[in-house]
C-alpha cells in the first residue's frame, strides 16, 4: 500500500505534547512518519530468506531448514504436529553465474558484468512476456484492469476527500463572516482577537491595536489616522485600498504583502517588525484537521483488515474482491448527497473500510495466480501499474477539487464497480497448489 504524507505549504505550524515539548517544524512530522519504515527495515533483518534464493545460491541445507520450519508451523496450526516433513525431489534453478562463466571463461570482470546485466534484463523481459502468453493472458489482463481501477479510484479519492472537506469548512466559515460598513471608530483600544470580519469604508482615528490577532480580517477602502499598532499578528488578513496617515507600527507582521490593491502609507513608521511565519494550529485549525481526517480514515481500515482476515477463506477471494469493490463504488455514489463535513468524514471511513478488503483479497489472488518462476515479475508489473494509476488519480481528482463534485464521484464509482465486475471473472485460486 502506498502511504501518502501531507506536507503543509507553511513550514511553521506547531504542535505541543503536554507542557514540556513543543515543535514548530514540518520536519518533525517527516521524522515521525519515517519511524515505521525504519522499524520495518530492522524487522526484515530477523526474517529468513526464501528457500528459492538459497537454492539459487547453492545453500541447499538452509533451504531445507526453512521449508521444514514452514511445514512444521502449518502442521501445528492444522492440529497435526506429528506429521514429518519429507522432500522427494528438489529442482535447483540454474544460477546466473554459470551462464556468466560459460560466456566468458577468462572471467573478465567487465564482460561478465555486461553479460550479467544483459541476461538479467532479457530474463525479466521474457518472463514478463510469458505472463501475457496463453493460458495466462486473459487472467493477466483482468488482473491489470482490477489493479488499475482499484488504485485509480482509491488514491484519487484519498486526495479528493480531505480537500473537499476543507472546502466545506471554508464555505461554512465564509458564510459566518461579519461585515461592517461606513463606521467611524475613534479613541478605542483593541486588545482582543478580531476574526472573520470585513471592514469597509471605516475611519479609524487615534485607535490602539495592542497585543492582538487579526484572523481572516479584511479592511477595504478604510483610513487609519494617528493609530498605533503594537504586537499585532495578522493571519489571512489584508488591507485593500486603505490609507495609513501618521500611524506607528511596532513589533507587527504587517508588511507590503498585506498592504495591497493601492494601499497608501503616509508619514507612518514601521519598527521591529516580526520575522518569519507566525501561524500556528490555533490560528489555522484546518491544518490540524487534515491530519485528524487522515487518522480517522486510516483507523477505519482496521475493521476491514480483521473482517478480510477472518472471512477470506470462507466466502472466497473473488467474492470478497468483487463485492468490496462494488460496495466501495456504491458508497462513493452516495457522496453526491454529502453536504456536511461530518457526513463526508463518515463516508470516507466507510469507503476506506470497504476498499481495504479488496486490496487484501487482490494481493492474495495475484500471488496465487502465478507460478513461482513468474510470480515476482507478474506481481511487480501489477504493482507498477498500481503506482501509475495512483499518480493519474492524484492528478485528475486533484484538478477537480472545488470545481465539481459530480465528475469525481461518477468517475470513482464507475471504475470501482467496473473493476469489481472484472474481478469476479478471475479464476478462483482458493484450492490452487502454489507451484
Amino acid at each position: 500500500m502506498l502511504g501518502l504524507l501531507y506536507l503543509p505549504h507553511q513550514a511553521c505550524w506547531s504542535f505541543s505534547m503536554g507542557s514540556a515539548y513543543q515543535f514548530h517544524s514540518w520536519r518533525v512530522f517527516v521524522v515521525v512518519c519515517a519511524l515505521p519504515c525504519v522499524c520495518a527495515v530492522v524487522a526484515l533483518t530477523f526474517m529468513p530468506e526464501s528457500p528459492r534464493f538459497y537454492l539459487e545460491v547453492g545453500k541447499h541445507d538452509e533451504a531445507w531448514m526453512i521449508l521444514k520450519q514452514i511445514h512444521d508451523t502449518n502442521m501445528r496450526a492444522r492440529g497435526q504436529p506429528e506429521k514429518v516433513f519429507t522432500v522427494n525431489r528438489i529442482k535447483t534453478p540454474r544460477q546466473l553465474d554459470e551462464f556468466v562463466e560459460m560466456e566468458s571463461e577468462s572471467g573478465n570482470p567487465v564482460s561478465k558484468a555486461f553479460f550479467r546485466i544483459k541476461a538479467e534484463v532479457r530474463g525479466i523481459y521474457l518472463n514478463l512476456m510469458k505472463c501475457f502468453n496463453y493460458p495466462m493472458r486473459e487472467n493477466m489482463l483482468r488482473l491489470a484492469i482490477v489493479w488499475f481501477t482499484l488504485s485509480f479510484g482509491y488514491y484519487g479519492l484519498s486526495v479528493w476527500f480531505p480537500d473537499v472537506i476543507k472546502h466545506l469548512q471554508a464555505d461554512e466559515y465564509a458564510s459566518k463572516v461579519k461585515i461592517h460598513n461606513n463606521e467611524r471608530i475613534e479613541g478605542i483600544t483593541f486588545n482582543f482577537t478580531l476574526e472573520n470580519q470585513i471592514h469597509k469604508n471605516i475611519l479609524f482615528i487615534n485607535d490602539h491595536f495592542v497585543n492582538m490577532k487579526l484572523k481572516s480580517v479584511t479592511f477595504i477602502d478604510s483610513t487609519f489616522r494617528n493609530c498605533y499598532f503594537d504586537d499585532v499578528t495578522s493571519v489571512g488578513s489584508f488591507f485593500r485600498n486603505c490609507t495609513f496617515i501618521d500611524t506607528f507600527f511596532f513589533n507587527t507582521d504587517i508588511d507590503e504583502s498585506k498592504l495591497i490593491d493601492g494601499t497608501e502609507v503616509i508619514n507612518s513608521t514601521f519598527t521591529h517588525n516580526k520575522t518569519g511565519c507566525q501561524m500556528t494550529f490555533d490560528d489555522d485549525y484546518s491544518a490540524y484537521w487534515v491530519y485528524f481526517i487522515n487518522f480517522l480514515g486510516t483507523l477505519a481500515v482496521l475493521p476491514g483488515n480483521i473482517v478480510s482476515a477472518l472471512l477470506m477463506d470462507k466466502i472466497g477471494r473473488l467474492s470478497m474482491l468483487g463485492g468490496s469493490m462494488i460496495l466501495s463504488g456504491i458508497s462513493c455514489f452516495f457522496l453526491w448527497f454529502g453536504t456536511s463535513e461530518s457526513m463526508m468524514i463518515f463516508m470516507l471511513c466507510l469507503y476506506n473500510g470497504l476498499s481495504i478488503s479488496a486490496w487484501n483479497s487482490l494481493d492474495v489472488v495475484t500471488t496465487e495466480s502465478f507460478p513461482t518462476v513468474r510470480r515476482g515479475t507478474g506481481f511487480g508489473f501489477c504493482n507498477a501499474l498500481c503506482k501509475l494509476a495512483a499518480v493519474l488519480g492524484n492528478l485528475i481528482f486533484g484538478s477537480l477539487v472545488g470545481i465539481t463534485k459530480a465528475i469525481p464521484i461518477l468517475m470513482a464509482s464507475s471504475v470501482l464497480v467496473g473493476g469489481g465486475l472484472v474481478g469476479l471473472r478471475l479464476p478462483d485460486t482458493r484450492a490452487n497448489v502454489l507451484m
